[in-house]
Formats: structure tokens, sequence, C-alpha cells
């Protein structure tokens, strides 16, 4: 809040800013485009639904349009799978193998679990946060396994089975290093995404530099003007 653009930006490309660490894997396939509307929106609006319900009024309000646009591209996704499933064979096994690729890291999604999270207890007490992250975790495993399911794919969890007794799925143990690893700055993409976000900065130097010599003659024009009246 009141920060300006121009020192995000520097702070995005110091390493001094973070962002969600499921940007740092690569899109290998167009199946992919399905498997991160399906997963990582999936995953996104499992928090942001409980979002609209948080303490601070503007970011509450603000979430409740984002999860209306959210929920077309969850749609969109698992509609793209759904076709690439009941394809050809090479499309069922594209859609599997992005499903492979994406599954765990749309889980981490949601943060490391409660206990070794930093900001949770306290998200809670301040209602910033309703949920924890294992509560929400779990329920996107839930809502999510019948809908692989559905679509004949096999979610990549040899761990995965349900519990009768909770009403929910056990799953396996996440990979909370290669989590770290990517937070580091040390995933498949990481440096190629703030290389690609440092180049456009810099290529684009002249456009506001244009921009700010327009502003700045159109002022003196005005005041010119204003001068001779």
């Amino acid at each position: 809040m009141g920060a300006r653009r121009e020192d995000t930006i520097d702070d995005l490309h110091a390493g001094k800013a973070k962002y969600s660490n499921i940007f740092n894997y690569p899109t290998v396939s167009w199946a992919d485009i399905g498997a991160i509307g399906w997963l990582v929106d999936g995953a996104a609006i499992q928090n942001q639904v409980m979002l609209t319900r948080t303490s601070y009024g503007p970011y509450s309000r603000a979430m409740v349009k984002i999860c209306k646009e959210e929920s077309f591209h969850q749609r969109q996704g698992y509609e793209i799978i759904l076709h690439l499933a009941n394809g050809t064979p090479e499309q069922k096994k594209m859609a599997q193998d992005s499903l492979n690729r994406w599954w765990w890291p749309s889980l981490m999604m949601f943060g490391p679990s409660d206990k070794n999270s930093t900001h949770s207890q306290q998200s809670l007490a301040w209602k910033i946060k309703r949920q924890g992250n294992d509560e929400l975790r779990q329920e996107f495993i839930d809502k999510t396994v019948p809908q692989a399911e559905f679509a004949n794919l096999t979610i990549p969890d040899p761990d995965l089975k349900w519990n009768e007794e909770r009403g929910s799925y056990d799953f396996g143990e996440i990979d909370w290093n290669e989590f770290m690893n990517v937070i580091k700055g040390n995933g498949p993409m990481n440096k190629s995404r703030i290389d690609a976000r440092k180049a456009a900065k810099d290529n684009g130097a002249w456009v506001r530099e244009a921009a700010n010599a327009y502003h700045n003659k159109k002022k003196k024009r005005a005041e010119a003007n204003q001068s001779a009246a």
C-alpha cells in the first residue's frame, strides 16, 4: 500500500519481492494450459473464496470479483483436460503427463503446514485468513480427486486413498525441500522469469522516456498559454 510502482518492480528484480512459487515451473505442452486452469486456478480459488470473508474490507470486496474470473479459468482448464483425456491415446498421455507435473506444485500453493508456517497463526488470529493452510489443501484434494477420476486420469500419488473415518483423502508427503528451493530462487524457471521481466523494463525504457517528454512538453505549453492570457 502506498509504494511506488517503480520501487515494486525494482524489488522484484532484486529478489526482495516474492511472487507465487507456481510461476517458476515450465509449460511444455498445450495440456499444461488445461492443467494450470484446472489445478493452479482451482487452488487459487480455494484460497480466494475464503478471503472473501477476510477482516480487511477492501481485500474482501476485491476477492469477490477475482473469484468470478478465476472460476472461468478453472472451468475452461478442466474442459481442456476432459477433451484431451477423452481424445486420442496421444492426447490422453499429454493430459496425464501434465497432471503428473502440476499436481504437487499446486498442493504447494497453499503454503507450508500450519505448524511450520511463519504467519498462519497470526493471520488466523486477526481473521485475515479464516482457514489454515492444511485445511484448505485438504479441501482442494477432496474436490479435485473425483474430477480426475471422472476424466479417467490418475493422481500421481501412490499414497492417495480414501479415509472413511475422516471422510477425506489421505495423501503422500509433499516435497517441502523443493518448495523452499523454488521460493529461494532456485526453481526450474526462476532465473528465466526474472530475466524476462528485467528485459521488458529495459526494452520499454524509451516508451517511458517519450511519454515523460510529451507530458513535460504539454505541461510547459499549457503554462505558456496561461501566462499569455
